[in-house]
């Protein structure tokens, strides 16, 4: 049971957050109401950007099936990518990877990145609550 916050009337329904991972500056994953929230970097830095793109939307795959949602229920991806140059590379690998009836919002911005970063991906994806 949930404790009742003090602005909340006894007996009214809170949504409960799940927060998985154990950093304690970020969690992995949040989920809110049957909603989603996560980053994704590359897990090699060392790779080019094609690689880089490439492991973020296997590693969204990864973490989708995790969380028991798949890419048809994506939402948005916010893309944050250092060169805009890599831009096309991206549309080619998206194109390939997002289902083409299914596709979520999304937006691409070039930032400054951490070091040998090429892409950071922030997904939002809804899943089925138990």
């Amino acid at each position: 049971m949930v404790p009742v916050h003090p602005q909340h009337k006894a007996g009214q329904h809170m949504s409960q957050i799940q927060r998985y991972g154990d950093s304690k500056r970020w969690a992995d994953v949040v989920v809110h109401r049957g909603v989603a929230h996560w980053v994704e970097v590359a897990a090699d830095m060392s790779l080019d950007a094609r690689g880089q793109i490439a492991q973020v939307l296997a590693q969204i795959d990864a973490t989708l099936e995790t969380i028991k949602s798949d890419r048809t229920r994506l939402l948005q991806v916010l893309v944050y990518i250092a060169d805009l140059n890599d831009g096309p590379i991206l549309n080619e690998l998206w194109d390939a990877w997002v289902p083409a009836a299914h596709p979520p919002v999304r937006a691409m911005v070039q930032v400054g990145l951490g070091k040998a970063c090429k892409v950071e991906m922030a997904v939002t994806a809804a899943v089925l609550e138990d």
